[in-house]
């Protein structure tokens, strides 16, 4: 059962109820729910007045602060209109911003659900919002916080250089601090501001260009404090005493736009508060006058769980809207891990990105990159461990589909984040129980510690994926039933029938701790489920649909060693859009080039300022048509897709559109290389958790097999082999936008 109504909040229980009962007697057939993403005005169409949360959605107000309009419709009312709280007068300022328009800021609002009004001095006409308060330590939709947390602000470096200091409280809270630095014009970098009175400034101080001519100094105003458990850096142009910034009066130094940076990585992401945010001194966009914010919950290589990172990203924005105002509009960017939350945030929870500019991506963790690591673990332990020798290198890359034999043992490394089990005399192709504090290691999950932490990616999201029953394992969304491994290299030829068999037959699965077994490993039907309702799958056919994406990267498909980051993904992304959307014209790829904001390395800036110019002419079009025709009618005519030419005295970019395999000069510059999936058939896309199995047919097979081979293939998959052309055997999808896993009830998944 799940609700997307938000009414009324007196009579939001009794709705729940309702709902619930109406759904026990149709035997819970599951509806298409109701999103109430951006339903932040309560009002009836009548009234003159609209009234609405700014700084969040209403039903997420976090730390007793919220930022509201008041909007006066035609006619227009004489006189400042009052505001009452659960009924009790709210003594607070309405500060006049426009004629008709006001903003408040609301302080120190009881915790649970209230009731805003709004009246006009004579009484004639009201408007009503209502509002839930939860605790600026979270949570907000992700569920029950993750135990152990390791807290480290103490660890955090702030800006200057100094440290943040010990926390105040268990939740790793501390006290906002501001903080100013300087662009030092002799070093070429930031240093610590010791002067903060304004009055004067250091001798090697840069200084920006301003209006009139006269120049400015380059002053960055660094804020810092804790949300949601984590740490998180405000960071814009400011010189101390100017008047501070404000939710009213705009910073003249913010451009009014705003970026949020990620870190990547996703191994030993678990348990901690984190030490870094994702970078907020960004020197070429803070030239620019945007503001950049981020947080420690948001670099994965701190925190693997995209839906906590969604939950940190609305919280964190909260703040920035509350302390700074509105932004024009707010940009995603990070690299891998970092791409991941930026995919899913702007799929899952629309509105608080207004576009993604990713890097190094894949579409989420949960499918295509843990797919393709739990695979290629089970790969490397066939060709090392159970039948080495019996495939050669190049053999063994073909089955994989790589495009370097070092990514089958880089990538079973990687593996590493579905594994609770540190063993120290294993080899780290089979290792687990990675963690990156001293503090946890002593608590690890082992076969001697069997209530220990599992440091993996589903138990970090068990709130997502539930738990074994009676155990405190979580359940995975992952299976290789019915998978053929090498049947691509089988039916070019460049295997033998008999490797492909013994491949198969002796390749095996994982059990929950991720031991090698004989049989193949099955999803939990409630996490696959779960995967794929909630978008830890991405979708891409929500939020994406209307967003803004360009995703770069530099092309790392044949380092000898191996690398994760393979274009395939990128591409798996694009089929996801197009298999939703019909089309991913809202999607641009660019390959190979120079990623920064300098004259030798402009690439990086060209990409941000096509993105300004695309969000900012879809905010100007007033047009009725819908979204997803708005940001592609609106995308920037010297936007495209393209790839650079490296190999002579002066580069050349190639505008033409990158497609997974084909002939043309990008194809042949960067190609593109499969999986150990797609190698077994699978589609594109790679988001299918579990396959719909289907009888032999020997039209699979560009081989013959002999009387006894073909019994052998039937033996090993008795139960069927994968019929790619059916989507995952769940039959479900995802469920709509805003989806919380409690404590809000809004839009709650059970």
């Amino acid at each position: 059962m799940r609700t997307g109504l938000y009414q009324d909040g007196r009579a939001f229980i009794a709705c729940l109820l309702s709902i619930f009962l109406s759904c026990l007697q149709v035997a819970c057939t599951r509806q298409e729910p109701v999103s109430t993403a951006g339903s932040t005005i309560n009002t009836e169409d009548s009234s003159t007045l609209e009234l609405r949360a700014l700084s969040t959605q209403p039903w997420l107000v976090t730390g007793g602060d919220l930022l509201i309009e008041l909007q006066a419709r035609d006619p227009m009312p004489a006189g400042t209109p009052s505001l009452r709280l659960n009924g009790q007068p709210l003594p607070v300022e309405l500060v006049s911003i426009d004629s008709g328009r006001w903003l408040a800021m609301l302080q120190g609002l009881p915790a649970g659900d209230s009731e805003i009004e709004a009246n006009l001095q004579d009484g004639a006409d009201s408007a009503n919002l209502m509002i839930s308060n939860y605790p600026i330590t979270g949570p907000i939709i992700s569920g029950p916080h993750e135990s152990p947390f390791h807290c480290q602000t103490e660890e955090f470096e702030l800006v200057t250089g100094e440290a943040l200091g010990p926390a105040s409280d268990s939740n790793c809270g501390i006290a906002a601090s501001i903080d100013y630095v300087y662009w030092s014009e002799t070093e070429a970098g930031f240093r610590a501001l010791a002067d903060a009175s304004g009055e004067s400034f250091p001798d090697d101080v840069a200084y920006l260009p301003g209006a009139g001519g006269e120049g400015l100094p380059y002053i960055v105003r660094v804020e810092t404090g804790t949300v949601n458990r984590a740490i998180y850096e405000i960071a814009m142009l400011h010189v101390p005493g100017e008047p501070e910034p404000g939710p009213f009066d705009r910073n003249p130094r913010w451009n009014g736009k705003l970026v949020y940076t990620h870190g990547g990585g996703c191994r030993s992401g678990w348990y901690q508060q984190g030490s870094r945010t994702g970078g907020v001194m960004r020197d070429g966009l803070l030239r620019q006058g945007y503001a950049l914010v981020s947080a420690s919950l948001n670099v994965f290589g701190q925190n693997c769980n995209d839906l906590l990172a969604s939950e940190t990203h609305i919280m964190v924005k909260e703040r920035f809207i509350e302390h700074y105002g509105v932004p024009d509009y707010t940009i995603a960017t990070g690299a891998s891990g970092g791409s991941y939350q930026s995919h899913q945030t702007a799929d899952n929870y629309p509105g608080v990105f207004d576009g993604i500019i990713v890097a190094a991506s894949f579409p989420d963790v949960t499918s295509a990159t843990i797919f393709t690591l739990a695979d290629s673990r089970l790969l490397h332990h066939y060709f090392s461990a159970v039948n080495p020798d019996a495939f050669s290198r190049e053999q063994q890359r073909a089955v994989a589909g790589f495009g370097s034999w070092g990514s089958i043992a880089n990538l079973a490394r990687g593996a590493a984040r579905l594994d609770p089990l540190y063993e120290p005399d294993v080899p780290a192709e089979e290792q687990g129980g990675e963690v990156s504090n001293a503090a946890l290691e002593s608590r690890r999950y082992g076969l001697n510690n069997r209530g220990g932490v599992r440091a993996t990616v589903y138990d970090h999201t068990r709130n997502v994926y539930g738990s074994i029953d009676g155990t405190g394992t979580a359940q995975r969304p992952l299976d290789n039933r019915g998978i053929q491994y090498g049947l691509r290299a089988l039916n070019q030829g460049l295997i033998s029938v008999p490797q492909f068999l013994d491949l198969n037959r002796r390749i095996g699965g994982f059990d929950h701790d991720m031991n090698h077994v004989a049989q193949r490993h099955g999803a939990d039907p409630r996490a696959r489920r779960r995967a794929l309702e909630s978008g830890r799958i991405l979708y891409g056919g929500a939020g994406l649909a209307t967003t803004p994406i360009i995703d770069y990267r530099n092309y790392t498909d044949h380092a000898e060693g191996g690398d994760i980051h393979m274009i395939v993904h990128q591409f798996s992304t694009r089929q996801r859009l197009v298999n939703a959307n019909g089309h991913a014209d809202n999607h641009v790829m660019q390959i190979g080039g120079r990623w920064g904001f300098t004259a030798s390395e402009p690439d990086l800036g060209v990409l941000f300022q096509a993105m300004d110019e695309w969000i900012t002419a879809i905010a100007a079009d007033t047009s009725t048509i819908d979204a997803a025709i708005k940001v592609v009618r609106n995308k920037p005519a010297a936007l495209m897709d393209a790839c650079w030419d490296n190999s002579g005295d002066e580069r050349v970019k190639l505008q033409q559109p990158q497609t997974y395999m084909g002939a043309s000069d990008c194809n042949r510059l960067f190609p593109a290389y499969s999986t150990p999936r797609h190698e077994a058939g699978a589609p594109l896309a790679n988001d299918i958790v579990s396959c719909s199995l289907r009888p032999l047919s020997e039209s699979d097979y560009a081989v013959q097999f002999t009387r006894e081979e073909w019994i052998e293939l039937q033996e090993i998959f008795a139960d069927g082999v994968c019929d790619w052309s059916q989507p995952d055997v769940s039959r479900t999808s995802h469920q709509g936008v805003w989806a919380s896993f409690g404590p809000s009830p809004v839009n709650r998944l059970y």
